[in-house]
């Protein structure tokens, strides 16, 4: 089944279009003392129901090696105390890479992602880029290129495998 790769970006904090968090139950939490097997556990959680298995054949030296590196932050948006999702960013010279972003499947359709995705970009941009990119697939969530279309990301370009 062929599958299309689109890649966004965002070239100036001016290009995020905001939605900001309605709901008090969705706190974010930045995972500062890096544990390789929570970005496992978190990758898991998420992305089961989108076929994230990239990572899945990684061992334990690659995960630690990705999770652990001092160029990855790891959000975690908790709701009502439960993981709901996570955000990963990853610096690359002076660019940022959204490399993981998304809902656990129990927190998917309450209108988190928009203001979820938010405070992701603006903590991307905090870390001083000059670009913000990331990419979807046909394979995720029906809405996740709409919201980063939403959230002021364009797309760069499309690949079909």
């Amino acid at each position: 089944m062929p599958v299309t790769i689109t890649y966004l970006e965002q070239t100036s904090p001016d290009d995020l279009r905001p939605k900001e968090l309605a709901d008090p139950r969705l706190t974010v939490v930045e995972a500062l003392a890096p544990q390789w097997r929570f970005n496992h556990f978190l990758y898991c959680l998420v992305g089961h129901d989108w076929q994230w298995f990239d990572r899945l054949k990684w061992s334990d030296d690659e995960w630690a090696a990705f999770a652990e590196s001092p160029d990855l932050r790891t959000l975690v948006g908790y709701y009502d105390g439960s993981p709901a999702g996570y955000i990963e960013l990853r610096r690359q010279g002076d660019e940022v890479e959204i490399a993981s972003f998304g809902l656990a499947p129990r927190f998917v359709g309450l209108g988190l992602g928009g203001a979820f995705l938010t405070l992701a970009v603006r903590a991307a941009w905090a870390w001083e880029a000059r670009r913000v990119w990331l990419h979807t697939c046909t394979l995720d969530h029906p809405r996740a290129l709409p919201n980063y279309l939403a959230r002021g990301f364009r797309v760069v370009r499309t690949v079909t495998e």
